[in-house]
């Protein structure tokens, strides 16, 4: 099939990834994954015998980013908003995928019953970054799940994360600097130890507005700063660390 025919909406568009070849189906009318899906992805590190899912993997990026930054054999992605998760699902077909990715549609929050406790090595999530007081919910279900905690809350992530992980995994996550108390609340509370950090800055003299996560299962306390990464140059062009991750294969 070539890909005009993975494409089931006259809204729906393929992006290259630049990253092996890999392409992606997105909607116009959806939400569009931004570059805080590709730090995360980047940010993970995963081995051959690791198991890896994507709590609300939404347009499914990270996966497939995964199946290429990572050696493991399986990554899943779970995703509650149906449309989403079945866009995804077409989008791991184009890139004949299946073998090693697989899209669920379901709630996160099950995750532990449908898959088992303890059944994953590394978790991975883009959570909402919003709680539902702030800011306007959009009226679009899709944007609305993926930026407010409509669908699942900071709790409901860390909770289902700490359910899956075997003891020793680890979970990563990015999210908003100004929820990072929070997010550091929620992963000690489930032994769920923070490990590594890096914050992400729009430009050198702006200050952080996103940080990358990476915590451990039953791990011991000790917590590494590592250097920030820095998105924009003065002149608004990528930095050369990020254009190094966006165009690693041109």
């Amino acid at each position: 099939m070539n890909i005009e025919g993975y494409l089931k909406s006259p809204t729906e568009r393929v992006d290259d990834l630049l990253c092996k070849g890999l392409k992606i189906i997105q909607d116009s009318k959806s939400y569009c994954f931004a570059i805080d899906a590709v730090l995360l992805a980047n940010f993970v590190k995963a081995g051959k015998k690791d198991r890896i899912i994507d709590l609300g993997t939404g347009s499914g990026v990270i996966p497939i980013l995964l199946s290429a930054k990572t050696e493991a054999p399986e990554i899943v992605g779970i995703e509650v908003v149906e449309e989403v998760a079945e866009r995804a699902q077409r989008s791991i077909m184009m890139n004949n995928l299946e073998v090693r990715v697989k899209i669920i549609d379901g709630d996160l929050k099950d995750a532990p019953r449908i898959f088992g406790r303890e059944s994953f090595s590394v978790v991975v999530t883009n959570p909402p970054y919003m709680r539902m007081n702030e800011g306007k919910i959009s009226p679009n279900k899709d944007i609305a799940v993926a930026r407010h905690e409509v669908a699942a809350t900071l709790e409901d992530v860390v909770n289902a994360g700490a359910g899956l992980l075997t003891f020793g995994g680890k979970f990563y996550m990015v999210y908003r600097t100004w929820r990072l108390s929070d997010a550091i609340f929620e992963l000690k509370k489930r032994s769920l130890e923070p490990k590594l950090l890096r914050f992400i800055q729009p430009r050198a003299a702006d200050p952080p507005n996103l940080f990358l996560l990476m915590a451990q299962k039953g791990g011991g306390p000790g917590l590494k700063m590592l250097p920030p990464i820095v998105i924009y140059k003065d002149d608004g062009s990528y930095t050369e660390e990020i254009h190094k991750i966006y165009f690693e294969d041109k």
